[in-house]
């Protein structure tokens, strides 16, 4: 009987060492978009999800800012000859190249964000960013004081065109007769990383009567929230919470959740739960949302918070529906 359990111990520890062995055995790497990995929005968002996983488990990632497009696939294809796995592509621009690479190396484990490829060993995450941009119009409508609000996109995509529509949705939703200022910043990555032009643009929507003004630019971003602090106005941020940028200046912040696809796939790699396809994620799965701290509570009135809680409740139940630009690249409001 000793013998027995004795024999049943030493197989249980040379379990669990082979169990912590399969656990540690990925060598996570995270490809940024063109915006930079410190852009303190959706590139830094992915970064702040893979520091998570390496400060709970140990595991270091390897990582790379690529500055043009033939970068991006240089960098997937040398992480993946380096045995990395899973490797994130952060982006819809790297769909292209990502196809390529994965093709070539099915055995490893991808994740790419903002895009879907359909490959076996892929793993998409797309967001419902209408949904949260509608919720932050919503309140930029009930914040405003001129009835004028402002939008600032980065590149002229159809993705930014989503933001844009959902955010004229809410706003309009909020007040009827609402005046919405809207411009893109170019028509190139370029326009990702430009904050002086960012700020520009806000400037010429503030000096048109705009009091809030929402971006979704990347680091262009950081000038169009500067310029409307700067003027005593409301900037909105995007994708990470950027509430603190400008404490008291910065109405709320739509959040997309990258942080949290970065973190999963790699605890899922980690874990021996990593499964390809397609993930959407919306206010019901908390994949967006908008951001009340410390920073902004004092510009949120309870009758802000109730009404942007209520219209929440009436997405996620369909009782109210929020047109998604990329459906038929329209939008009517």
């Amino acid at each position: 009987m000793r013998l027995t359990s004795l024999a049943l111990a030493l197989a249980g520890v040379a379990l669990s060492a082979m169990a912590a062995v399969a656990q540690t055995a990925i060598k996570p790497a995270i490809v940024y978009d063109k915006g930079g990995k410190f852009d303190k929005s959706f590139n830094e968002g992915v970064f702040a999800g893979a520091e998570k996983f390496k400060a709970e488990t140990g595991v270091e990632f390897r990582d790379f800012e690529p500055t043009n497009d033939a970068q991006i696939e240089q960098a997937l294809r040398r992480f993946a000859r380096d045995g990395h796995s899973p490797i994130i592509a952060v982006g819809f621009s790297q769909a292209t190249a990502l196809q390529k690479v994965a093709a070539e190396f099915p055995n490893l484990k991808f994740t790419i964000i903002d895009m879907v490829v359909e490959l076996p060993n892929v793993q998409s995450v797309v967001f419902k960013e209408h949904e949260a941009s509608y919720l932050v119009g919503l309140l930029a409508s009930l914040a405003s004081k001129t009835n004028k609000v402002g939008f600032v996109g980065g590149m002229d995509i159809p993705l930014i065109r989503k933001f844009a529509c959902g955010y004229v949705q809410g706003v309009k939703a909020g007040k009827k007769d609402a005046e919405i200022f809207q411009n893109m910043t170019g028509s190139t990555p370029a326009a990702w990383n430009d904050p002086v032009k960012g700020g520009e643009l806000a400037k010429s929507q503030i000096d048109r009567g705009a009091d809030v003004i929402y971006h979704a630019a990347g680091g262009t971003g950081i000038g169009v929230l500067r310029a409307a602090a700067d003027a005593g106005k409301l900037g909105i941020g995007v994708d990470s919470n950027q509430n603190m940028l400008h404490p008291g200046k910065v109405l709320t912040s739509m959040l997309k959740r990258v942080d949290v696809a970065a973190y999963s796939s790699f605890k899922a790699a980690r874990d021996g739960t990593w499964k390809p396809g397609v993930s959407v994620l919306g206010l019901k799965e908390d994949g967006v949302g908008w951001a009340l701290d410390d920073n902004n509570k004092a510009l949120i009135t309870p009758e802000m918070k109730a009404a942007a809680d209520k219209a929440r409740a009436d997405i996620i139940a369909g009782t109210v529906k929020v047109h998604d630009y990329m459906s038929d690249s329209k939008c009517t409001m």
